[in-house]
């Protein structure tokens, strides 16, 4: 597990050799929280498949959060992760600390988000995505991946990383998994496990939400949201923060007329904690 920028720069040099040569081994970066879970553990499958060599980053970035109370209770396990990471065989764990990574703290130099990155999520947490961006971009540069995985349940989050790639020139691939999800169809998360059976319950309309606006696609958008906003009417348990239906292309809402290819999203929280998802859907 390497814990210094210097440390991962020696270590990526021994792996490439001094020059990266054309035909050079293909490095795959999964940048996570730590805290592995399942969602995780598709990831790193799915960069194997794409490269000869997977980086996993496992850092608890303090500019995704609005104060350090909230940075230190962010849920870790370094001991479980050690050790599922070196099951799946990765061959570089990139483990910094905060004053490691970000030296100058939250007053270090933003990528940002623009636009889109004040919506939807960015609209609760407007500070997030530069955050996140931030952090990657570093990664990006750091690492220097031929391709980076995300898991398709941080829609959001993909499009923004795809648009800073285009826009910085970052010459990455990016590669996208399908959502894993519980039995009852949550998204597997840390927080999913706190949740007791009633509010596991709850929980569960929020993907059946989003199976009730794919039903009623053919109808139109209107229509579509409509039916989600009604599979959830009389759950007090949930309090609905978001529902929309974007363009993919640039993840703005769509209008009545938008026909094609779009995403239902959609935010809540179930007794304090917040849950994120969201479904492809063809509108007629």
């Amino acid at each position: 597990m390497i814990r210094t920028l210097q440390d991962l720069r020696t270590r990526l040099g021994e792996i490439r050799g001094a020059d990266r040569p054309a035909g050079g081994p293909r490095v795959a970066l999964v940048s996570t929280l730590g805290a592995l879970h399942d969602g995780h553990v598709d990831l790193i499958h799915e960069a194997r498949s794409n490269a000869d060599v997977v980086v996993v980053s496992t850092f608890v970035n303090p500019l995704r959060f609005r104060t350090a109370e909230e940075t230190a209770s962010y849920p870790r396990s370094p001991d479980a992760d050690a050790r599922v990471l070196a099951e799946l065989g990765v061959d570089v764990v990139f483990a910094p600390t905060a004053e490691e990574f970000l030296p100058r703290g939250t007053t270090t130099t933003r990528v940002s988000a623009g636009d889109v990155g004040l919506r939807y999520e960015g609209r609760v947490r407007p500070f997030y995505f530069d955050g996140v961006l931030t952090v990657e971009a570093k990664l990006f540069h750091l690492v220097a991946p031929d391709v980076a995985v995300y898991g398709e349940r941080d829609a959001q989050r993909v499009f923004l990383v795809r648009r800073m790639i285009r826009d910085l020139d970052f010459a990455i691939d990016v590669a996208t998994v399908p959502t894993v999800r519980t039995p009852d169809g949550l998204p597997v998360s840390s927080r999913v496990a706190l949740l007791d059976d009633a509010e596991r319950r709850a929980a569960s309309l929020l993907p059946r939400a989003l199976e009730a606006a794919a039903s009623n696609a053919d109808l139109g958008v209107d229509s579509c949201i409509a039916a989600a906003q009604s599979s959830l009417m009389g759950e007090q348990r949930i309090t609905l923060e978001y529902l929309n239906v974007v363009d993919p292309a640039t993840f703005l809402p769509v209008d009545e007329g938008h026909t094609g290819r779009a995403l239902a999203l959609i935010a809540a929280t179930v007794a304090g904690h917040r849950f994120i998802d969201n479904t492809e859907i063809s509108l007629r």
